[in-house]
């Protein structure tokens, strides 16, 4: 009798932990399709910055071909403030975008932290008694036979009150 509640039991927990790998399962999947959508964003944020590097890239070069052009006429001063002028307009929209994408990135991170910290806290919620050991299940039960309370019960075995119910629970002695 003791064998077949025993493996009754065992099956009990089995189910248990397949439907809390089912979920876990469940939970990956979905916040996978999150990050994968927060990826592509910061993807299409990157392709635009190399969109514009590329631009930028042309605009300096005919920058400076006119600089060469016009260097005959103009003094090094003039040349100095035109290079100046040239680098800020290539650099600011790049500086923006870079800042844009930290601040994505920051987002990101912070979320992905939050996830982390609330599956750790489910995981955590989720606790299998510790006396599904059949020695210890075979003690309570005796015990209970015997007319021992439930508090004198899990003082001697170590074990919570709860522990001790669920044990007759499942047995179906209480």
């Amino acid at each position: 009798m003791h064998l077949e509640n025993f493996s009754f039991n065992i099956e009990y927990v089995i189910v248990i932990l397949g439907l809390i790998i089912l979920y876990l399962l469940y939970y990956v999947f979905t916040k996978d399709a999150d990050y994968t959508k927060n990826i592509r964003s910061v993807a299409s944020v990157v392709e635009d910055l190399n969109r514009e590097l590329y631009y930028l890239k042309k605009k300096l070069d005919q920058t400076e071909g006119n600089i060469k052009n016009n260097s005959q006429r103009m003094n090094d001063e003039e040349i100095y403030q035109e290079i100046e002028r040239s680098v800020y307009d290539m650099v600011h929209p790049l500086s923006l975008a870079i800042k844009q994408l930290q601040n994505n990135i920051s987002i990101i991170e912070n979320d992905m932290q939050n996830k982390i910290l609330q599956l750790e806290s489910s995981v955590k919620q989720i606790s299998i008694p510790a006396s599904i050991h059949g020695n210890d299940d075979e003690k309570i039960i005796s015990l209970y036979q015997q007319g021992v309370a439930l508090e004198t019960i899990s003082r001697e075995l170590r074990l919570s009150k709860a522990e001790v119910e669920f044990v007759l629970k499942i047995n179906k002695i209480k």
